[in-house]
C-alpha cells in the first residue's frame, strides 16, 4: 500500500526572450500588496478602536489603552512585513552586458558583469537547500534568494545554459 506524495507546484521561471538576451524578474512570493495591507490594517484597527470605545464607555476605560497598544503593535508588524513585499532580483542579458539589479527594502543597486567571465555556481547550504552565486571578474552575488531549494537548482541550469549561448 503506497500513500499519495504531496508534490508543491513548481514555480515558474519565465525568461522573457529579447532581440540580444533576456530578462528575468524574480519576486518575493507575497500574498498581499503593500496597499491591500494597508487596507486591511486601516479595518483591523477601526474594528480595535471602536471595540475599545465601547468598553471605555461601558464603563472599562481600561481596556482603551490597551486597544491603542494593540493598533500600534498591528502597524509596526505590518509596516515591517510591508517593507520587505516588494524586494525583487531581475537579470537582464543585453548584447554583452549581464546586468542585475536587486531591490530590497528601500535599497536597490545595480550591477554590471561582463557575461562572457560571468559563472553560476551553485552552493550547497544546510537548512536553505543551495544558494545561486553569479561570480564576475570583480564580484560574487548571491540571485534567486526568492525561489524554493528546488527552483534555485533549475534557475541556476537555466542561467548557466543561457549565458554559454
Amino acid at each position: 500500500m503506497s500513500t499519495p506524495s504531496q508534490e508543491l507546484p513548481q514555480r515558474d521561471l519565465t525568461f522573457r526572450e529579447g532581440r540580444a538576451g533576456f530578462s528575468l524578474t524574480l519576486k518575493r512570493n507575497c500574498s498581499i500588496s503593500p496597499a491591500g495591507l494597508l487596507c486591511v490594517f486601516a479595518a483591523l484597527s477601526l474594528v480595535a478602536v471602536a471595540i475599545g470605545i465601547g468598553f471605555a464607555i461601558a464603563g472599562a476605560w481600561l481596556i482603551l489603552p490597551f486597544a491603542g497598544l494593540e493598533v500600534v503593535m498591528l502597524g509596526v508588524a505590518f509596516v515591517l512585513y510591508a517593507r520587505r513585499a516588494a524586494d525583487y532580483e531581475k537579470i537582464e542579458l543585453a548584447r554583452d552586458r549581464l546586468t542585475v539589479e536587486v531591490a530590497e527594502a528601500a535599497h536597490t543597486a545595480r550591477y554590471e558583469i561582463d557575461p562572457r567571465r560571468a559563472r553560476v555556481l551553485l552552493e550547497k547550504d544546510e537548512g536553505y537547500g543551495a544558494r545561486v552565486l553569479l561570480r564576475g571578474a570583480e564580484e560574487e552575488l548571491e540571485i534567486g534568494r526568492h525561489l524554493d531549494a528546488g527552483s534555485r537548482v533549475r534557475f541556476a541550469a537555466e542561467l548557466a545554459r543561457r549565458l554559454r549561448i
